[in-house]
């Protein structure tokens, strides 16, 4: 690992942190020490956020939309022209296996691509007014934006909050995972030699408590864009609270599969395990809860657990590996206790940690677990499917529903009726028929009650990074 990486990134260059404190961080495959990062201080954030506001007020606020846009398409272009060593330090990092890897970092150029064209997309109006003259709006940057991100995908999800925020003329205080610093970093490097200018795209690596605690509640930051747990956006919300600041928050969920008995059933039954077991189940989109129609049941049963015993658990480097290990011994070790708090009656596949090196655990798959089991209601994050039979749509669009979260959905079935129906019924904010696709660069991305506020992704992403401004002209 370059040892630039165990850095910061302020003003255009590496910079060692005013404290210079570290923490060494483990290997996720081989349970060994290896690499160290900064432990950003509140000192690290002043001096970030005001060489962000600075940069803010010199320029980069007041650049040519065709200027910001050449420079976001030459930084899409040096990700590409990286994507290898970005996909290596991901996978090496975190776990992730490397086809997985690359996917993401290609997603992270494209979302680049996206923002850097939709730059001269997205404009204000005229409207007409009854007093006559002339009545604009203009859409304008906020100022400073501080974006906290999670490291269960931490290439495209930072990009997929840096690139909009840029696009529409913010400088960005970036802070990455605790556990997963290093492609953010390297994110700061490839922008700088790509014309972005000193201090429009800072990265402050850290803890929570302190280095982001320090970013939220810092005066010149005028909104906060954060994807993680729940709990942790609760915080964010009391601490943003003080200064009015924006807020948009992608929280946790427990998504639910369903699939009616009308569907392609091999296509959705062969296609359900990665959809829950992807990443390692680390996925706020995993859908960890499967409804499936009692008539069909038995031959879902039989192919799901068919595909799910032949899924290749093994080194992330390995281009064959589906699921890798779990990002810490930690995470490993509460997964394993939800999977121990149910019984063993309920209990299909998998329950226990793999007999390996490594912070593994395996594809698991609980069968009718009561409705107020720990395994049902919370987002266990990790490699664990709970599925449960139904007979009544109503009813089980009432348990579907019967949760906290909202993030995500999917609905099999040929019915377009009962496809309509049901997605409009479903309280989620992203709902795929027939398919388990979540994310898509060019449409929005977010959830309902505790899964989160304002959305990402897509035009609908600018929105949250300006200001509406109304002017009128008296003609």
């Amino acid at each position: 690992m370059d040892k630039n990486l165990s850095q910061l990134f302020i003003n255009g260059d590496y910079y060692k942190g005013t404290e210079g404190a570290k923490r060494v961080l483990v290997n996720p495959y081989t349970e060994a020490p290896e690499w160290e990062t900064t432990l950003g201080s509140a000192e690290d954030i002043d001096l970030a956020v005001k060489g962000a506001q600075n940069a803010f007020v010199d320029g980069w606020r007041d650049m040519t939309p065709g200027k910001r846009t050449e420079i976001l398409f030459k930084l899409a272009r040096l990700i590409r022209e990286q994507l290898e060593e970005l996909a290596r330090i991901e996978s090496t990092n975190i776990g992730k296996p490397i086809s997985d890897a690359r996917d993401e970092i290609a997603l992270g150029a494209r979302i680049f691509e996206y923002y850097a064209g939709a730059i001269t997309l997205f404009y204000g109006e005229t409207i007409p007014v009854s007093k006559g003259g002339l009545d604009i709006t203009l859409r304008q940057p906020l100022g400073v934006v501080g974006a906290i991100v999670p490291w269960n995908f931490p290439f495209p999800i930072t990009c997929w909050k840096v690139a909009p925020a840029l696009a529409a003329g913010n400088c960005v205080v970036l802070k990455p995972a605790l556990l997963s610093p290093f492609t953010a970093l390297k994110l700061g490097e490839l922008a700088a030699a790509a014309g972005l200018p000193p201090g429009v795209l800072q990265v402050v690596t850290g803890g929570g408590s302190e280095t982001g605690s320090a970013l939220v509640n810092h005066p010149l930051t005028r909104k906060i864009s954060f994807t993680g747990s729940t709990q942790v956006g609760r915080q964010i919300m009391r601490q943003a609270a003080d200064g009015i600041k924006r807020i948009s928050l992608e929280l946790g969920g427990k998504s639910p599969n369903i699939v009616f008995a009308d569907c392609n059933l091999e296509e959705a039954a062969s296609s359900s395990p990665m959809a829950v077991y992807g990443n390692a189940g680390q996925d706020c989109c995993a859908r960890s809860r499967v409804f499936v129609e009692e008539k069909v049941a038995d031959q879902f049963m039989e192919i799901f657990l068919e595909k799910t015993k032949s899924l290749n658990m093994g080194a992330p480097g390995a281009p064959s590996t589906q699921i890798g290990p779990l990002i810490s011994r930690e995470r490993r070790d509460e997964v394993l206790s939800y999977i121990q708090s149910e019984s063993a009656d309920h209990l299909l596949l998998g329950g226990k940690s793999a007999d390996r090196k490594g912070f593994f655990v395996e594809p698991t798959v609980i069968f009718q677990p009561d409705l107020n089991a720990r395994v049902w209601k919370e987002e266990i994050f990790g490699p664990v499917v709970c599925i449960r039979t139904f007979k009544d749509e109503d009813l089980m669009l009432k348990e579907v529903n019967d949760s906290p979260y909202g993030l995500s959905a999917s609905i099999w079935t040929n019915d377009i009726k009962r496809a309509f129906r049901v997605s409009r019924k479903v309280e989620s904010g992203v709902v795929s028929v027939n398919s388990h696709s979540s994310v898509h660069v060019e449409a929005p991305f977010g959830g309902f009650k505790q899964s989160g506020i304002g959305r990402d992704l897509g035009l609908h992403a600018l929105e949250g990074y300006t200001e509406l401004k109304n002017i009128y002209f008296g003609l």
